[in-house]
């Protein structure tokens, strides 16, 4: 399954976000304003946003909650601006924390997002954390990062062989065009059942939508 990071604004593509309502084997799609909700709601995106839920699309919100540096307030503030604004069916919580000192902030995080109504809770700390915090959420990324780093340093503790694969999530950017199709076999030899491949480099790697999107049948 696909779960799509698309941090573009839809003036500046909205064929993208056009195009994500007709995918299939769609995970959900990362909703990012402004590295969160931004300060007032953005009316260019309630109608994408309206598409995808109407197409059936997860859409979840974006919040970055600094390895838990932020303060709790901040990021409750973000999850209500984000299903107040734009309906967010669940929330893409960016940047988590993945030590076991990280765990009762982001078990706070979590409540307050279950509180609030949400059917989905999406952790990304970039890297296998401590167990616990499988607990916490229905989807956790366990690698972010480059082609490179993925082939040379990927490794993975003895509890993520025993999770379910679609409990796992893997985002790989700087992938050569050649090598797209092998990239999305290695996420899912490696235990991730949702995954998301692109070609595109850092800064922003997920500033348009990833190739051969697969189309749901007529």
């Amino acid at each position: 399954m696909l779960l799509v990071p698309l941090y573009v604004h839809p003036a500046e593509d909205p064929v993208a976000w056009r195009r994500l309502t007709e995918v299939e084997d769609l995970y959900g799609v990362v909703l990012n304003v402004a590295d969160g909700p931004g300060a007032a709601p953005d009316g260019a995106f309630v109608e994408p946003v309206g598409a995808l839920r109407s197409a059936g699309v997860r859409v979840l919100g974006y919040v970055d909650l600094d390895y838990g540096a932020r303060p709790p307030s901040a990021v409750v503030r973000d999850i209500e601006c984000h299903r107040d604004w734009y309906g967010t069916d669940g929330y893409f919580l960016d940047r988590a924390p993945a030590d076991r000192t990280g765990l009762p902030f982001v078990r706070q995080v979590s409540r307050a997002v279950r509180r609030g109504g949400a059917t989905t809770l999406v952790l990304n700390p970039g890297v296998h954390p401590a167990p616990g915090y499988l607990r916490l959420a229905d989807l956790v990324v366990t690698f972010e990062g480059h082609w490179t780093t993925y082939v040379s340093a990927f490794t993975r503790p003895g509890w993520a062989d025993r999770q379910p694969p679609e409990r796992l999530c893997h985002l790989v950017y700087g992938v050569p065009e050649a090598l797209l199709a092998l990239a999305r076999r290695t996420t899912g030899e490696r235990g991730a059942g949702v995954c998301c491949v692109v070609e595109r480099e850092l800064p922003n790697p997920w500033a348009a939508l990833p190739p051969a999107l697969p189309g749901k049948t007529p």
